[in-house]
């Protein structure tokens, strides 16, 4: 009797435990519950979170040389085509397009008659640029950076107004003006980096590029560059 006494206090005191342990892992899993993101939902939060999803595409703007509409396409991780098309910072040419001024001058004048240069101005200053790219990852520098590098091809298109002063050697000198258009094109190499935040579908870069002149003025080199920010989708 005894025996069986024991043994049902046992059975009794193991079953409370067990129930004990059973409510416990329930309320630790209801109060530490881990909130989990599907691949769909990522994949908006990030847009370059899969590598499953591309392609993809983005635009938006960039500031610098040029100002300009900014437009991506990502075929797959690695490789990106780019169109800019925008404005050029006038003011950082300004020194390049008063050396132009001579240019423009008549050779058919006296050793009385001279243009005197006054001021100039470049409106507008338009250019586009397509742009061939490949990325590469640098998350061991930055989550969600990539660095790029690649080819493109300009084109610009300006119009400068030049202000002169006329004087002939007998009468008075007279004010006088001139326009010039100027359609030139050449080839840019580009560096840059881009970073994905992982909050919003935007994509921020920072890129410099060398460009060539190779229509107009053969082997007139400049800097460019800027920084910008897409909406990828």
């Amino acid at each position: 009797m005894r025996k069986v006494t024991f043994g049902l206090c046992c059975a009794v005191f193991l079953a409370t435990t067990a129930g004990a342990q059973v409510k416990k892992s329930e309320y630790s899993k209801s109060r530490y519950k881990v909130t989990k993101i599907s691949r769909s939902k990522a994949s908006v939060v990030c847009p370059v979170f899969e590598d499953s999803e591309y392609p993809y595409q983005g635009i938006g703007l960039k500031f610098g040389d040029p100002f300009a509409l900014a437009y991506k396409f990502y075929p797959n991780k690695n490789w990106s085509f780019a169109v800019d098309a925008g404005k050029a910072a006038s003011g950082l040419y300004n020194k390049y397009y008063r050396s132009l001024y001579n240019t423009y001058l008549p050779d058919t004048l006296s050793s009385e008659e001279s243009i005197n240069y006054l001021a100039h101005k470049a409106q507008p200053d338009w250019l586009v640029e397509a742009k061939f790219l490949y990325q590469w990852d640098a998350e061991k520098i930055s989550k969600g950076l990539q660095l790029y590098a690649g080819l493109g091809w300009q084109w610009r298109l300006t119009t400068l107004e030049y202000n002169y002063n006329y004087v002939d050697g007998f009468s008075e000198s007279l004010f006088g003006s001139f326009t010039e258009t100027r359609f030139t094109y050449g080839p840019t190499v580009i560096l840059g980096f881009e970073y994905s935040y992982f909050t919003l579908p935007l994509s921020a870069f920072i890129e410099v590029e060398w460009y060539t002149d190779v229509l107009l003025d053969p082997g007139y080199n400049r800097f460019q560059g800027g920084v910008g920010l897409r909406y990828v989708f």
